[in-house]
């Protein structure tokens, strides 16, 4: 994608996102998108590299900033729009997918964000647009773990005349070599601490990234640990804080109805991806003694329909999320149903193909690696099912 700014600050395009276009053009980009990006997939899985040339990809199709307000450049993309990008992204490669997520998901807030000062909110917003500049919080600990749990930050920023001084570490840090704004879980030096995010720029001195992520899937993410020494930003940098004694919530309902549908179209897309492998394996794969392929076998019919019938509850209840007609209250319950069926049906897969569902000469262990991954994402199941339970003693009292 091409921008330039021409006088008086107003974007022009030669090649402008596809959903200024039509939503027609969106899916014809997205069905060419996805296997380009499956056919480098093994590859990152081995090399645990960040995916860069995706990125350069999805920059030149217009897909970076598209949750950017239209009056930024970008292409202020519905939730609908931004689940079947993700969609189709985490079908050919996954990790690509959950930092575009993040990255879908800030810029989305920022629109109504009106804690940020104005030139940042806007700075950000077109480095994403005419740069593909990407953006993500940082909010894990070593110590502290995730603060979703309750806790107070170990990372500090204390502040001087001349702007905040930050100290700390940052673990499963999604993106890390290829982010450019770091939001950055902090507390300040307050008797009653500020808390929240700080807005750090990647080339600030003083950050460094430890290269410790070797995890199980989704391996390209580049989840390293980022280290903060004497990181200075501008006063103004803290973008998203309030008194520990009076906390505002991170994301409100819709942003938290957002992450929920971005992140469980993710985990989807895998199971997705492993469906269709299994299907054509099936119809190629005829043993010598059965003269036909497997997909002739009623047994193989059968898993092919447990998986379809998951995949389809799940593509049911995200389009409808998507679409406004389930309540953002039930953000939770959407990630732990879709996200556990995605699982299922890449297990039932595995278990359909036998050896060669295990075997790293096919991608269907690469899904079931990746699937898996699921499960840490916030909220996790305990956390789901404990809110939904309180919720029901309290809507129905003793008698």
């Amino acid at each position: 994608m091409s921008f330039s700014v021409q006088t008086g600050g107003a974007l022009t395009a030669s090649n402008i996102s596809p959903l200024h276009r039509g939503i027609s053009d969106l899916a014809a980009t997205l069905a060419e998108l996805t296997p380009i990006l499956a056919s480098g997939a093994a590859d990152l899985d081995r090399s645990s590299d960040f995916p860069w040339e995706n990125f350069r990809l999805l920059q030149q199709r217009g897909l970076l900033g598209l949750t950017v307000a239209k009056e930024l450049g970008g292409a202020e993309a519905n939730l609908t729009e931004a689940r079947q990008v993700i969609s189709a992204v985490a079908q050919g490669e996954p990790s690509t997918a959950l930092i575009l997520v993040m990255q879908y998901l800030h810029l989305h807030r920022l629109q109504f964000n009106t804690r940020w000062p104005e030139h940042l909110r806007l700075r950000v917003s077109r480095e994403a647009v005419l740069e593909g500049a990407l953006i993500n919080a940082f909010r894990v600990e070593p110590e502290l773990g995730t603060p979703v749990r309750g806790g107070l930050p170990a990372t500090i920023a204390r502040r001087t005349p001349e702007g905040w001084i930050i100290d700390g570490s940052k673990i499963y840090s999604t993106g890390s070599f290829g982010v450019t704004w770091y939001l950055v879980w902090a507390r300040s030096d307050d008797v009653d601490p500020l808390v929240g995010a700080w807005l750090v720029h990647k080339d600030t001195p003083g950050i460094r990234i430890v290269e410790d992520w070797d995890h199980l899937g989704m391996r390209a993410t580049c989840s390293h640990k980022v280290e903060f020494s004497g990181v200075r930003v501008p006063l103004d940098h803290a973008v998203s804080v309030s008194p520990w004694s009076a906390p505002t919530p991170e994301f409100d309902p819709q942003g938290a109805l957002w992450m929920s549908v971005l992140l469980s179209s993710l985990y989807d897309g895998i199971a997705i991806a492993a469906r269709d492998w299994l299907v054509n394996w099936l119809q190629v794969r005829t043993p010598s003694n059965l003269g036909a392929p497997l997909s002739s076998l009623p047994r193989f019919q059968e898993a092919v329909g447990r998986i379809d019938t998951l995949l389809f509850a799940n593509r049911q209840l995200l389009d409808n999320a998507a679409a406004g007609q389930v309540p953002a209250q039930h953000a939770g319950q959407i990630k732990q149903l879709v996200t556990q069926n995605a699982i299922e049906a890449v297990s039932l897969a595995v278990e359909a193909a036998g050896n060669p569902g295990l075997s790293r000469q096919f991608p269907l262990e690469r899904h079931y690696r990746d699937v898996l991954c699921a499960r840490v994402h916030t909220p996790q199941d305990d956390v789901v099912f404990s809110s939904v339970g309180k919720q029901a003693f309290a809507a129905s009292p003793a008698v």
